[in-house]
């Protein structure tokens, strides 16, 4: 019984203490509740005051966004593409005998220069020459009996079958004399076209079977650069343009080649047309087999208008840029995006076809900023396309080449070659000559109608 009213006596204390912890805590929050409200309501009223510092800055207008641009400028323009080619002679031609034999003389040097017609390769031809006199032999007596005939048998003598047959064995006879001569001349080897020699692979006394090859010639006057297109410049290359061709084994040096022709077929492989183009080679610098990066030139404008390719705004399949132009009040600069279409492009520059004018102002900078059309900007900068000569690309072969006055490589020691003459070649251009069908005709030669020329056969 004793301890039940202790126990009664600590659940009595313990209610009693936490009802007057509640109370105390209810007590407190009604106090800061209070403190809150009265704060509260002073600054409602101080809000509700007038202000004149608060006035005037509710009346300020926002800062217009600062843009950096530049100006639309004015330029010579090459509308161009590159690709690499090999250079190739343009005239080539391997000598071979078309009978075999036993060679006699060699009328060349290797290297050296030959002219159409020369003698270069003789073989032993005494057995044909004799084959020779034999058949003007029996032809002189075929026509010593055919004349007889004739005159037997105007006199009556003699039959016409008898005339007859001493006809047959002229014709025949004389057959006999051109079979021979033909045979002899099939011995003697001769120049097809003007032309410089390789290096030969036979000597004096080396018997030769028909079809082995001796030495080649190569027509050097000027030189073909083959190079491959991709299909969609088809419509751009023309007989006649101009190209530039840079050569590794020759830097520092600049060439100019013709377009002669132009392959007909497209390589289905690799989507890329054939193209051969002509170099006026009479100063004997470039050789069959370089390596050559050849740049067509498609067209030029004299005045082409370009902006830097920071100023264009793509837009889907359209192109915008932000024009400033003068606003209503003075000295105010307002944006206007303008729709353009572009043309060739340049490293950092893009050529503008239409939508923009001389002189006008386009945004390259701070695009981004111009929330609306019509906005106000600030211009923080104003310079031009190209204004700093060392950072920015030559944009035209033509000006790269202009930098180049002079294609004579000086030799820095004297028992060096020049690998070109300092004086430009005499005469007209062979590969004009070649365009106009006046030439070669592209590195073809006519077969000649006499016996010896047969003696020639191109690999």
């Amino acid at each position: 019984m004793a301890s039940k009213s202790i126990y009664t006596l600590v659940a009595v204390t313990g209610i009693a203490a936490a009802s007057g912890a509640a109370w105390w805590f209810q007590h407190k929050s009604s106090s800061n509740d209070g403190g809150i409200n009265s704060a509260n309501s002073s600054v409602s009223s101080a809000a509700t005051s007038p202000s004149p510092a608060g006035a005037a800055s509710g009346t300020t207008a926002p800062r217009p966004p600062s843009v950096e641009v530049a100006q639309v400028e004015v330029m010579k323009l090459t509308d161009d593409t590159q690709a690499v080619g090999s250079l190739r002679s343009r005239q080539s031609v391997v000598l071979r005998p078309e009978i075999s034999g036993r060679i006699t003389q060699l009328n060349f040097k290797d290297g050296e220069r030959v002219h159409k017609g020369q003698l270069l390769v003789q073989f032993d031809d005494q057995l044909p020459l004799a084959q020779v006199k034999q058949s003007r032999a029996e032809l002189s007596i075929a026509l010593a009996n055919h004349k007889r005939n004739q005159d037997l048998a105007a006199q009556n003598f003699i039959s016409q079958r008898t005339v007859d047959e001493s006809a047959a064995n002229l014709e025949v006879s004389q057959a006999k004399l051109a079979l021979s001569e033909a045979t002899a001349a099939r011995l003697k080897i001769l120049a097809p076209f003007d032309g410089v020699t390789g290096i030969r692979t036979v000597n004096p006394g080396d018997y030769l079977k028909d079809g082995a090859d001796i030495v080649n010639v190569e027509d050097l006057d000027a030189v073909f650069v083959d190079f491959r297109l991709p299909e969609r410049f088809l419509t751009k290359i023309k007989k006649g343009q101009k190209a530039s061709v840079d050569l590794d084994a020759l830097p520092g040096r600049k060439f100019f080649a013709v377009v002669q022709a132009i392959d007909p077929l497209i390589d289905a492989n690799g989507r890329s047309v054939s193209v051969r183009a002509c170099i006026d080679n009479r100063a004997m610098g470039l050789r069959p087999g370089m390596f050559a990066r050849v740049t067509a030139v498609f067209g030029e404008r004299e005045r082409a208008l370009v902006v830097p390719e920071e100023a264009i705004v793509p837009q889907g399949q359209r192109q915008f840029v932000i024009k400033v132009v003068d606003g209503v009040e003075k000295d105010s600069k307002i944006s206007q995006r303008t729709e353009v279409k572009v043309g060739i492009r340049r490293p950092g520059r893009v050529e503008i076809i239409e939508g923009l004018s001389e002189g006008d102002v386009v945004i390259v900078a701070g695009q981004q900023r111009v929330q609306k059309d019509g906005s106000m900007v600030k211009v923080m900068a104003l310079g031009k396309p190209g204004a700093s000569p060392a950072a920015t690309p030559p944009l035209t072969p033509t000006q790269s080449v202009t930098s180049t006055a002079t294609l004579v490589l000086s030799p820095a020691k004297p028992d060096m070659l020049k690998p070109v003459a300092a004086k430009a070649p005499e005469g007209p251009n062979p590969c004009m000559a070649d365009l106009s069908g006046n030439g070669a005709g592209g590195g073809q030669f006519a077969p000649s109608a006499s016996p010896a020329r047969s003696s020639k056969r191109a690999s």
